[in-house]
């Protein structure tokens, strides 16, 4: 069966301790729904950005390592799940349901 990435994007000064308990919960029970359904098969969340140490290939074949993210954006991927599912429809009828819960955009892509 096809694997998907369903990837929560958040802000770059997003803070997971304000989250409020409504919100927790109804991810709780998404993880819950999607237990359930058997669709799961990994989920995690990623500490802040500004914590992320990037590695880059330098012409000369060394390496150069940096505090901070690779990319310089507004948004990063604060959290995944990794499902298992049919098709890219029902990918995105979780990645929908995960848009709810969160209350942040989401991505859905899938592996090759």
């Amino acid at each position: 069966m096809p694997q998907y990435l369903v990837a929560i994007h958040l802000p770059d000064d997003y803070e997971p301790c304000k989250e409020d308990d409504a919100t927790m919960r109804d991810i709780d029970v998404l993880n819950e729904e999607m237990v359930a359904a058997g669709v799961r098969l990994f989920v995690g969340g990623l500490n802040p950005v500004s914590k992320a140490i990037s590695v880059r290939a330098q012409p000369d074949g060394k390496l150069l390592v940096t505090d901070g993210p690779y990319l310089e954006t507004k948004e990063h991927i604060g959290g995944f799940w990794v499902l298992e599912a049919a098709d890219m429809e029902e990918a995105l009828a979780w990645g929908r349901k995960a848009a709810i819960a969160c209350r942040a955009p989401v991505e859905v892509r899938a592996f090759n």
